[in-house]
């Protein structure tokens, strides 16, 4: 991981501009013994081409085993170790669709769900409703009233939307409402110490309000929710790294915890396409030093269990990529944050494969493609995500030598 005090000791002003291109649950497995991965199934030119100037290896996110959330994956990447700097999803959420998180607010990621007539839920994400059917649910649910607190409510993308607590006395010490499993009703919120105890009253006094409002509106007509979470406060990109830094991303959390590590967040639509979003990254290209860009729709089809639509997200931004090529970064990542093997739907705890390109700087592989089979020979080996930014910055010749 980035040691922070050694890095800001050591970071420069100057050196060259890093671009990190994240697709988000890139890591897959084969469906067969003897078949490939999503990656390794794709038409990639453009990858395996820059693949056979540059250096492969594999990340783990958090560590060996352990299948990571999209938030402590995105910190790892930004050289956050996520195991200390432990974020809940909430505050990720809320920050990444406008909402204010102060001192001493709590805020949390909800998802609407479909409850059946006993109470049990029968899909966790409400049947991916649509944007515009999540705002009329939303709408429904202004202005619940709480004792001794206020609490905002906004609109995410789809089944997805998060609050924001406000009031004395409150604490994110709270369990999640969301049970991972259909065929039994939402869990209360549960504080996990005495501090959270009010916290998690106000919460399920929220919820409740919002049960009832939401009788009759199926597939919508629950709630589950999602990382309690206050602002950490996180060491900032301009800070430790000497970085002026920018993230072009469409799903809010992911602008979220852009956010909290000082990043400008490019202004995107929930509609734009890869191609879309790599040109704007070209728009912005000249006034950053580092940009970070996610593609979210490798990770939905393999939570979806669909293969082949993975494979074709990955073979769209392998299309696109020219875009980002044609502006010379001196440092070129393409990674994920984790692995969402369709095989297995979920996120998972197998390492992540990573191409570095920088022309001037990095030591070519043997390697001929990018794919997970390659990346386990590479030159970069295996690694921690956290160790990639000083990587990244010691390519892009912004350290100063350590020592005489």
């Amino acid at each position: 991981m980035a040691n922070f005090d050694l890095t800001r000791r050591l970071t420069t002003d100057e050196g060259g501009k890093i671009l990190l291109l994240v697709m988000d649950g890139l890591g897959g497995l084969p469906l067969t013994p003897d078949g490939k991965t999503e990656l390794e199934a794709a038409h990639t030119p453009n990858m395996n081409a820059i693949a056979k100037t540059g250096s492969l290896g594999m990340t783990i996110p958090v560590a060996r085993g352990v299948a990571p959330g999209s938030g402590p994956a995105h910190l790892g990447l930004f050289g956050y170790d996520p195991l200390v700097y432990d974020i809940g999803r909430g505050v990720l959420e809320a920050l990444g669709i406008g909402l204010r998180v102060g001192d001493g607010d709590v805020a949390v990621r909800g998802n609407f769900c479909t409850l059946d007539a006993n109470g049990l839920i029968t899909d966790r994400r409400a049947g991916r409703i649509s944007t515009e059917e999540g705002e009329k649910r939303i709408a429904l649910l202004q202005n619940i009233p709480v004792d001794g607190a206020t609490v905002e409510v906004r609109a995410g993308e789809g089944y997805r939307f998060a609050i924001v607590i406000r009031g004395a006395g409150l604490n994110d010490d709270v369990l999640d409402t969301d049970p991972q499993a259909t065929g039994v009703p939402p869990l209360p919120a549960r504080a996990k110490s005495p501090a959270g105890e009010r916290t998690a009253a106000i919460l399920n006094q929220w919820i409740a309000g919002a049960t009832e409002r939401l009788k009759g509106h199926e597939p919508a007509n629950g709630i589950t929710l999602r990382g309690v979470a206050s602002d950490p406060a996180l060491p900032k990109y301009s800070d430790v790294y000497k970085l002026k830094a920018a993230c072009v991303a469409v799903y809010p959390m992911y602008k979220g915890v852009s956010q909290l590590v000082g990043m400008d967040i490019i202004h995107t639509d929930m509609h734009d396409t890869v191609q879309d979003e790599f040109n704007k990254v070209a728009q912005i290209w000249n006034d950053y030093d580092f940009v970070f860009c996610h593609v979210k729709y490798t990770d939905s089809r393999g939570e979806d269990g669909n293969f082949d639509g993975k494979v074709a997200v990955i073979e769209e931004v392998d299309r696109a990529l020219p875009t980002l090529l044609g502006l010379q970064p001196d440092v070129l990542i393409i990674t994920g944050d984790h692995s969402t093997p369709a095989r297995l739907r979920s996120h998972s705890w197998h390492p992540v494969p990573l191409l570095l390109h920088a022309p001037e700087t990095a030591m070519p592989d043997r390697a001929t493609a990018f794919g997970e089979r390659e990346c386990m020979t590479g030159a970069l080996g295996q690694f921690p995500a956290a160790d990639l930014m000083p990587i990244a910055l010691g390519h892009a010749r912004r350290f100063v030598k350590y020592g005489a």
